[in-house]
């Protein structure tokens, strides 16, 4: 994730733990090793004490969190006994006293830490806890959608042209395109997309059953892409469905749509026009 795509994300959960806990301070970062984080977003502070802060596995609050993988809380940060005390100084500033931590876990991984806090000693309830935790999951499926644009990006490059390999383009454009909705970094959704459009041209021009008449255009919505894009790797309505957030008899709407455009009397017939148009590789 990018240091732009980073601060967007962070300072969105950070807004959603303040409005749902009630904590007036929150704070948190990604790690950029397997060991370290740097806290990079904050809110609700009143100096830059914590700004900056790189904090280690196994160290105070954060890093006994990162190191067990699980959400710690203290009721008086400077007079708890039970983690390390490296960062009071910058803590004591701020004049942080009841925090929480709570980790950022993808596929078993401490891919970050977000906190909150307050700046008197009472113990932090259930309804906080929760809401921390809610705000960590946000990040996490930001995270794990990155994981999996990435992946797909790479299988992007360079497209093979024998049959076998372009239905494996194909399966990599419909997960490309369901993917891109979920994306929140526009730079990011916006590559995303052009690889989409890289794919589809080079399957007009190079796939063996791309033969596409001179001066055929359509004009489909890019959701009526999506579901064709779904429906041309197998995918049922359901299934389309749920793999692009939609409702069963959205996908319906948006498929036959497209298939009125196409020309098309069945499901195969607008898969097959959709790719001699240029639409799918």
């Amino acid at each position: 994730m990018s240091d732009a795509a980073e601060a967007v994300e962070m300072r969105a959960a950070l807004s959603r733990l303040r409005r749902d806990s009630g904590l007036p301070i929150a704070f948190g970062g990604l790690l950029h090793d397997s060991q370290r984080l740097r806290i990079a977003q904050l809110t609700g502070v009143r100096t830059n004490a914590l700004h900056g802060l790189t904090i280690s596995m196994g160290t105070g609050l954060g890093g006994k969190s990162i190191a067990l993988s699980r959400p710690c809380a203290v009721t008086d940060y400077r007079e708890a006994r039970h983690i390390s005390h490296e960062y009071d100084a910058a803590v004591g500033q701020e004049g942080l006293r009841s925090v929480l931590a709570v980790p950022v876990v993808v596929r078993r991984k401490v891919r970050g830490v977000i906190y909150g806090a307050l700046r008197r000693a009472v113990p932090l309830g259930d309804r906080t806890f929760d809401a921390a935790v809610a705000a960590a999951r946000d990040v996490e499926q930001t995270l794990v959608v990155r994981d999996e644009v990435r992946g797909l990006l790479a299988l992007a490059e360079g497209p093979p042209t024998d049959r076998v390999g372009w239905e494996e383009v194909r399966e990599v454009h419909g997960e490309l395109r369901a993917l891109a909705p979920r994306v929140a970094d526009p730079a990011l959704r916006e590559t995303l997309l052009a690889v989409c459009g890289r794919l589809t041209a080079a399957g007009s021009v190079t796939a063996p059953d791309a033969s596409t008449p001179a001066g055929v255009t359509v004009a489909l919505a890019p959701r009526e892409v999506d579901v064709l894009a779904c429906v041309a790797s197998g995918s049922t309505n359901a299934a389309a469905a749920e793999r692009l957030g939609l409702r069963p008899e959205t996908v319906k709407g948006y498929l036959r749509a497209a298939m009125r455009k196409l020309g098309a009397h069945t499901r195969l017939e607008a898969v097959v026009a959709a790719r001699k148009a240029g639409v799918l590789p």
